[in-house]
This record gives C-alpha cells, structure tokens and sequence, in this order.
C-alpha cells in the first residue's frame, strides 16, 4: 500500500533513539565529582538536610545532591534501588520503549484508518479459511471415530456375544488414533477463537492510538509560532 511521507513520522522515530539513550545514560558517581569545592546533601529520618564533604555511610545509599563550591545543586544520586524496583524499572523501561517503536510503526506504516481497517479485515478472512478447514477435518474425525466404534462394537470387550473376537490391533490403533487426533484438532480450533478475538482487539487498539498519534500532531501543527522582534538592522 501506498505510503506518504510524513516529517512527524521521523520525529517518532527520533523520540524512540533518544529514549532508548536517555534510558542508557550512566548516573553521576561521587567519584566523577571528587574534586575540591564539592559538597553532599541528604537528608535524615526526620526529614532534616545535612551538608557535608562526606556522606554518612547510614546515608550512601540514599538519596542526595551534588554541590559545587557556591552550593549550587550540579547533580544528583539516586538512592540505591532492591531488586524489586530495579526489575520494575527495567520493565517500564521495556514498555515505553516497545510503545515508542510501535507508535513510529503505525505512522510509518499506515496512511489512514482505513488502511489498518482494510488489513484487519484480510487477516479476519484468512482465520475465517483456516477455521472453515479446520471444521471440516474435525467433522471428517468425528465421522471417522463413529464408524471405528460401530466397528470396535463386534469384538471382545465391547461385544455381548460369547464368542466374539479379540478386537484387532489396527482397529485399537485406530481408535486410539482418532481419539486422540480429535481432541487435538478441537483445541487447535479454540486457540483460532481465541486467536480471532485478539486479533481484533489488537487492531482496534492500533486505531485508537493511530488516531491519538494524529489528534497530538494536528494540536503541535495548530500552535502558532510566535513572530521574530524587528531589529535595527532587518
């Protein structure tokens, strides 16, 4: 499909490649700032500031300011993270950066709605094949299995008769076979219920944000931008 340049789209993709470098910045380190004139302040339990040219040990891993010699704020640690937040951290990280990728795939990606539309509704199609074929395999199963068990019905143990017969191993086989053959395709086709439901879901969600993404660039594209003062020499 046909795809129209957009200068917003190249302001997404930027976003993402500053994000993912913002994200990977190293803190400041008291040892980048080790020089004469810098200061430290924290503050304690009962929420009073200290200043000082060391920090406490109680204190090193909490949260405090860098100051240069007019006591002036050139910095600042953050206190030191569990596990736990550490993991969360990363996570919410993942997930801007995952949206920010998205958001620059819709834009580069799509011209309209409609074309997210007209893509949903071939993927929706091409489920709705696979789930015809998959109805018809099953019902030529369930065919299969009766015919088996009208069968298996003349020997031992499912026979009334006396004299009956051992039930034959292909027979047995078979059995077992389709039986099993059968449940597998039957969840094979409600995972494609399920696959359909959140196919949907997700293009409905692509469209709404498509749709976000649009409303952000015509309110940026509406500001108007303010007038350069005259000087003496224009």
């Amino acid at each position: 499909m046909p795809v129209t340049s957009r200068p917003w789209v190249f302001l997404l993709l930027a976003s993402a490649a500053l994000g993912t470098a913002a994200w990977a910045a190293p803190s400041p380190h008291p040892s980048q700032n080790a020089h004469k004139g810098i200061a430290y302040r924290w503050v304690d339990e009962q929420g009073v500031v200290h200043y000082g040219d060391n920090i406490p040990p109680q204190y090193a891993s909490k949260d405090r300011d860098i100051l240069n010699e007019q006591g002036v704020e050139v910095g600042h640690l953050d206190a030191q993270k569990t596990p736990e937040q550490e993991a969360a951290a990363t996570r919410a990280r993942d997930a801007l950066m995952k949206q920010r990728q998205h958001d620059a795939f819709l834009v580069s990606t799509y011209t309209s709605v409609k074309d997210i539309e007209a893509l949903r509704d071939a993927r929706l199609e091409q489920l709705k094949g696979q789930r015809a074929a998959a109805e018809q395999y099953l019902e030529s199963l369930r065919s299969r299995l009766s015919t088996l068990q009208s069968r298996a019905l003349s020997y031992r143990p499912y026979s009334t008769r006396a004299d009956a017969w051992r039930m034959p191993d292909d027979v047995a086989e078979n059995l077992v076979h389709t039986v099993n053959e059968l449940r597998v395709q039957s969840s094979s086709l409600d995972a494609k219920s399920a696959e359909e439901t959140a196919l949907r879901a997700q293009f409905q969600s692509d469209i709404e944000r498509y749709r976000e993404l649009h409303a952000i660039h015509s309110q940026s594209a509406a500001i108007p931008t303010v007038p350069r003062a005259a000087t003496a020499t224009d």
